[in-house]
């Protein structure tokens, strides 16, 4: 089995660094039965580990993926129509996709469960990754005592803002999305340092719950620590972001490494 995570893209404009990289890094993927090359790629062009990014599983997006999400039926904010149609290829490329949302996007299911089948985390998903128990979140409720944060959440993820919000017109909507973005990023501002160290007192209480690992997003510094409790190995990863790092985990043969992706642009 070989899963792909990655986080925080915060896209949106498809004219930023971070869009583009991420454009081409998904591009390079290739699920395990996808058959088919590419012109101008090498294995080697990819600065991502041993065996690279072709045969892929499972892709899991944990959150932040844009920088704001709100969709009408079928209709999506027009920038993010090209990063949108990559999934879709990727899955008919035989990669399962899988989405959690964050801080910054949510009210994901309406599309992407319903139009194009991915599956959708609301929060939390543990997952069995070959005999490894393994918890994955967005993290952004990792700090229980961000009661305002909280509040914020709970409004902005509640029934009567969804009926409100698909009774907008989209122009409109846009707008409303990136307010609440904005009012997301402010409750939410603390150092990655800071955030690193609530993540770790996190984790550990997980790996004494039976967790083998804990996956997380949200504090954009990337970083894969190892420790052990009651002598059986446990693993914490924090997987950066695509604004600055380009990075992702990747899990192969009952193993974890981080990497970073370094575009063509950024090769010369």
């Amino acid at each position: 089995m070989k899963a792909l995570f990655i986080s925080d893209a915060h896209l949106h404009t498809r004219n930023t660094p971070g869009y583009r990289s991420l454009m081409e890094f998904l591009n390079g993927l290739q699920g395990r039965e996808d058959t088919r090359t590419r012109e101008g790629r090498r294995q080697d062009d990819f600065n991502n580990g041993p065996s690279g990014i072709a045969g892929i599983d499972d892709l899991y997006i944990l959150g932040d993926f844009f920088d704001f999400w709100f969709s009408a039926g079928a209709f999506v904010y027009p920038e993010f129509r090209d990063v949108v149609d990559m999934l879709a290829d990727l899955k008919e490329r035989g990669i399962r996709i899988h989405i959690c949302e964050g801080n910054h996007d949510f009210f994901l299911a309406g599309y992407f469960a319903r139009h194009l089948g991915m599956e959708v985390i609301g929060e939390w998903a543990t997952l069995n990754l070959e005999g490894h128990r393994v918890l994955i979140s967005h993290g952004d409720t990792v700090d229980g005592k961000n009661r305002r944060y909280l509040l914020l959440r709970s409004v902005l993820r509640s029934n009567f803002f969804y009926k409100l919000q698909r009774a907008l017109p989209l122009p409109f909507l846009w707008r409303i999305a990136r307010i609440s973005s904005r009012l997301s990023k402010e409750m939410t501002a603390e150092s990655s340092e800071a955030l690193a160290k609530k993540m770790r007192t996190f984790a550990q209480r997980k790996f004494k719950d039976g967790f083998d690992a804990v996956i997380l997003g949200h504090c954009h510094k990337h970083l894969l620590e190892e420790t052990r409790v009651n002598g059986t190995k446990k693993m914490l990863a924090l997987l950066g972001d695509w604004v600055h790092h380009y990075s992702y985990l990747c899990y192969e043969d009952g193993n974890f490494f981080l990497a970073n992706f370094r575009p063509m642009e950024r090769r010369f």
